[in-house]
């Protein structure tokens, strides 16, 4: 299964999938909602995620999946080749990683090993991640950040209003802006412009993207 809110990138993964004898797209999702939807009433055998999604994101939705479905295999494919992204996305329970410029070989070698049980991650991004454990002193900014700070960081940066995030996140409006609050504080930030500065400096959104 497909999940990437561009349908020009899917429709590509597609098309190289094509080409390959024995994978086969069964659904495709441009949401993280609708590919929760999707996962439960399909159950696929391996899902490609997005992370950068409107909506619930790609993280969320990982972690919803993997709890009803404990047995998903999902590969997250993203713009993201830095922490803390490969590790939250094992945390949710995702079993692979891998970057928008990697080549198609790697794509196909991802998606037959996760099937066959094994986790996969990109060289660089396997590294970086054993770094991160050695050198766990030296945190990143949005290493600071707890799971749930991400999550709603990524809504916030995609567009989300607050009393949006709070009903797809199934918060109270007041909980949703303490987690607003106690991310600012935590990268040293203003307001939600600084925020989508921050964003596109980091890789999290591009900076001409629209949704």
């Amino acid at each position: 299964m497909l999940v990437d809110d561009h349908d020009l990138v899917r429709s590509g993964i597609k098309r190289i999938l094509s080409d390959v004898g024995d994978i086969d797209v069964v659904a495709e999702a441009g949401s993280g909602e609708q590919a929760v939807k999707q996962a439960r009433e399909v159950k696929p055998d391996v899902i490609l995620m997005d992370l950068s999604m409107p909506g619930i994101g790609g993280l969320e939705a990982t972690r919803k999946i993997t709890r009803s479905m404990p047995g998903a295999k999902i590969i997250a494919v993203t713009i993201h080749d830095d922490d803390p992204f490969p590790a939250r996305l094992l945390e949710a329970g995702a079993v692979g990683y891998l970057t928008k410029g990697c080549d198609v070989r790697e794509i196909i070698n991802a998606i037959k090993s996760v099937y066959l049980g094994e986790q996969y991650l990109m060289p660089d991004v396997a590294q970086k991640l054993a770094l991160s454990f050695v050198n766990h002193r030296d945190k990143a900014p949005l290493e600071e950040l707890t799971q749930r700070e991400t999550q709603v960081m990524l809504m916030i940066v995609n567009g989300e209003p607050n009393k949006l995030i709070s009903e797809k996140l199934c918060l109270s409006p007041k909980t949703t802006s303490t987690y607003r609050y106690r991310l600012f504080e935590k990268l040293g930030l203003a307001n939600d412009v600084e925020l989508t500065r921050f964003a596109i400096r980091y890789g999290l959104i591009k900076e001409n993207i629209t949704h």
